[in-house]
């Protein structure tokens, strides 16, 4: 390197990369960085006790409104009680639960007079997260209170089946170690900010953890803190995904290589009505391709409930359209 270069570095610089301590500084940066998210989010977090079982949540208002997976809190009749990392705990009743999302909503029974205000974490934007973020995942694995790991964003966007059986988009992938226990919990950005709710990890794998968007909790938890549920339209169908034979595509001028053969129709429901037959391959619904079962049931929001939607069929080898107007689930 030229002389005139050498003059140029300042060995106090702490980005010169011929600095020593570099490395270290850098480092030392990132544990200051968790550091300062678990301390902003940590005194949210909370072990949640069904009985014997044990999950984590967090409260993300300051009246003391929590969420946590809907597994977690399903199908019990305990109560449920909710210790703070401060030590306090407190009863909680459930406001609603959704399945599809595995998110639950619930409230802490807190006494009128006499306690100190709540802590509360902050939900952020989950689509302005990107591949290689640094997430720090908060939670109670085995029972071991507020337990901390760290990781990076491994990928955005996932699919992940949930426990009713829908599948679950806008999953956030990170290498953040999840286990039992931290179901529930957040995951946390390095400004203290709640990008999602850690839900599930593949137990033969390392390094697969999977979290709920932050935007899918907010949606969701607004909707089951004003209804209770979440709202869902549904035409009572059942299904399987098949291939449309390519001769038959394109005599029917059909762009997608697949669709839903009506496998059993309920009766009454709205595909029963609007005269839908087992052995139907359903091709569109509302103007939009279905390629499968998960592409439906996307389409069947709670603003589809009562509104009538053109469905392209194929019958016998005939394309036929028929008008269906779902009703609510």
């Amino acid at each position: 390197m030229p002389d005139s270069d050498l003059a140029r570095l300042d060995p106090l610089d702490p980005l010169d990369p011929l600095d020593p301590l570099n490395d270290d500084q850098l480092l030392d940066a990132y544990s200051q960085a968790v550091i300062r998210a678990v301390g902003a989010v940590g005194p949210a977090v909370a072990s949640i006790e069904v009985g014997p079982a044990r999950g984590s949540g967090f409260l993300f208002t300051p009246d003391g409104l929590a969420l946590t997976n809907s597994h977690v809190i399903a199908q019990t009749r305990a109560p449920l009680t909710v210790s703070l990392a401060d030590g306090r705990s407190f009863g909680a009743t459930v406001i609603g639960d959704d399945p599809e999302t595995d998110l639950a909503v619930m409230r802490l029974v807190v006494p009128i007079e006499g306690t100190a205000p709540l802590p509360w974490a902050t939900l952020g934007d989950s689509r302005a997260v990107r591949v290689g973020q640094v997430v720090i995942a908060i939670g109670n694995p085995f029972g071991f209170q507020h337990s901390v790991t760290s990781g990076i964003v491994s990928a955005l966007g996932r699919s992940l089946r949930s426990r009713s059986g829908r599948l679950m988009d806008d999953i956030l992938q990170s290498d953040a170690a999840l286990n039992p226990g931290n179901s529930g919990g957040p995951l946390v950005t390095t400004r203290g900010e709640v990008v999602g709710v850690n839900t599930a990890m593949i137990q033969s794998a390392r390094g697969l953890s999977f979290s709920i968007a932050s935007n899918t909790a907010r949606f969701v938890a607004a909707r089951l803190i004003r209804d209770g549920a979440v709202r869902r339209s549904y035409i009572g169908v059942a299904g399987q995904t098949v291939a449309v034979p390519r001769a038959l595509a394109r005599a029917h001028g059909i762009a997608a290589g697949a669709g839903i053969l009506a496998m059993t129709i309920e009766k009454p429901s709205p595909a029963d009505t609007a005269g839908l037959r087992e052995g139907d391959i359903i091709l569109a619904f509302a103007g939009t391709p279905v390629a499968g079962v998960d592409d439906l049931h996307r389409l069947l929001t709670d603003e589809r409930i009562g509104v009538p939607a053109s469905v392209v069929i194929l019958r016998r080898g005939a394309r036929r359209q028929l008008t269906i107007v779902p009703r609510q689930a």
